[in-house]
């Protein structure tokens, strides 16, 4: 199966949010992860960059730019 990591990337650093997510739901308010193994998470973010062969998904804060 190809789940992936996803990771809040802000002030330079990347911090893990979630792995073994296998969908991503884009809601107003942010962006729903879901995993087989834990409870849905709402995250206050923005997806800015999908790596499919690393399985990496980076979030940034709303509104922020790119680092």
């Amino acid at each position: 199966m190809c789940q992936a990591k996803v990771f809040l990337v802000q002030d330079g650093r990347e911090e893990e949010i979630m792995h073994d997510v296998v969908g991503i739901e884009i809601r107003p308010e942010g962006i729903l992860l879901k995993s087989f193994f834990e409870e849905p998470k709402l995250v206050a973010g923005e997806i800015y960059e999908i790596d499919f062969l690393k399985h990496r998904v980076l979030v940034r804060p709303k509104g922020k730019k790119h680092e």
